[in-house]
């Protein structure tokens, strides 16, 4: 099925991973477009699947790349996981090796969660174009099947 389909059907009905660098550079740059992507969310207008291993990605990069206080962190972790459905992938994948293994658990989730798409501003994750017939895209392509 298309993105373009998918994206006819109600829209809350959607679900879709975003990659840590997504959640990252919502919540780091507040007035941008990827922080609309995240809005968009909050507002059910499609149901946000996340793990846990994605949310200790973006915990640690707040904290070691931007320095976030625990506090900070915490604050949005709470955020995230009141409004995401948690995934717990029972199995692991080895698409991707050396620096780039963490992706693996984008797709863990993407897949255990059936995931209608993945959203990722990684280049990697990006080449692979559909993982297991899930559409991999860019935020801001997400913003405009998503009507944000």
């Amino acid at each position: 099925m298309s993105i373009a389909k998918r994206s006819t059907a109600k829209a809350g009905g959607l679900r879709v991973v975003l990659d840590s660098n997504v959640y990252i550079s919502a919540f780091t740059h507040r007035q941008g477009r990827i922080f609309r992507l995240w809005s968009i969310a909050i507002e059910s207008r499609y149901q946000v699947l996340i793990s846990h291993a994605i949310v200790a990605e973006m915990a640690g990069v707040l904290r070691k790349t931007f320095s976030w206080p625990d506090e900070e962190i915490l604050q949005q972790v709470k955020l995230v996981v009141r409004t995401a459905e948690i995934i717990a992938p029972t199995f692991t994948l080895a698409v991707f090796s050396g620096p780039q293994e963490a992706d693996n658990r984008i797709l863990e989730c993407a897949v255990a969660g059936k995931a209608d798409l993945i959203v990722s501003g990684d280049r990697d994750l990006q080449r692979l174009k559909t993982y297991q017939n899930i559409p991999i895209i860019r935020p801001m392509e997400a913003l405009r099947t998503l009507g944000g």
